[in-house]
């Protein structure tokens, strides 16, 4: 009896002492992660002062593999979206982009036409203050194709990017769930639109236009996305129907997108 006592505690502490050095390494492991994804994360913020874009997002791409708790996640997939962006305005090549030689007759909105993008995208990427190209001036071209997905449920639009999430938008949607949901396509963009409201046309000035300054219409009468004088709204189920956004958000998203883009509505 005192030989099986003794052997069960010699079990009982051999069980606990290699609970103690599961328990040791696994914290030891986690550290390391810890530490690597840090250090990822500085290189990252240092490549990104340096503007050095791509290096920056390629080293956030390594954290977000290495980044186990949501929140570590949400803070590393919010500064890359700073840097797409960040990379997207700028005249450095990535793996959507062409450097285009400018051709005798060729203007931004023939460019624009032939590569499927917007002239504001073009001018932005290029730091260019007017229209005016001339031949042999070499061009940053984007060419590859943007979606929306906007998320009823929790207010966001999805700016994507070959089918990746480029960049998030806090928006507003219909209250009494009136923005419809399907998959739908942008057909006009307007600056500074005009509101055609049941009995009264209001003009783009005027406090009482609630489409902001700008107007991308989808391909079903009545709703689009549009800007807003109003931002305590964005975020909420506030609207007639359309997507409501934050002018500074309209007005980036209005440059990049071009007519025929692609719009998902979820619940």
């Amino acid at each position: 009896m005192r030989r099986y006592i003794f052997f069960a505690l010699i079990v009982f502490i051999a069980v606990i002492f290699s609970l103690s050095l599961v328990v040791y390494f696994s914290k030891s492991k986690n550290k390391k992660t810890v530490d690597e994804l840090n250090l990822l994360v500085k290189q990252a913020e240092k490549a990104y002062m340096e503007k050095d874009f791509l290096k920056a997002r390629n080293l956030l791409k390594e954290a977000e593999k290495k980044a186990t708790e949501t929140q570590e996640l949400l803070k590393i997939r919010k500064f890359k979206e700073k840097v797409n962006m960040s990379l997207l305005f700028s005249p450095i090549l990535d793996e959507c982009s062409i450097e285009y030689v400018v051709k005798k007759g060729d203007s931004l909105s023939k460019i624009a036409k032939k590569f499927n993008t917007t002239v504001a995208l073009i001018k932005r990427a290029n730091k260019l203050s007017s229209d005016i190209i001339y031949p042999k001036q070499k061009l940053k071209v984007n060419t590859c194709k943007f979606s929306i997905v906007v998320d009823k449920s929790q207010n966001l639009l999805f700016l994507k990017r070959d089918n990746e999430i480029f960049k998030t938008y806090s928006v507003a949607t219909g209250k009494n769930n009136s923005t419809p949901t399907g998959k739908f396509k942008i057909i006009n963009k307007i600056k500074n639109p005009t509101w055609f409201k049941t009995g009264a046309i209001i003009p783009p000035d005027s406090p009482q236009n609630v489409l902001g300054t700008r107007w991308m219409g989808l391909n079903i009468k009545g709703y689009g996305i549009h800007g807003t004088r109003d931002g305590d709204s964005i975020g909420k189920q506030s609207t007639l129907g359309c997507i409501r956004m934050r002018k500074k958000d309209i007005e980036e998203l209005f440059d990049i997108v071009p007519r025929g883009t692609e719009v998902i509505i979820v619940d």
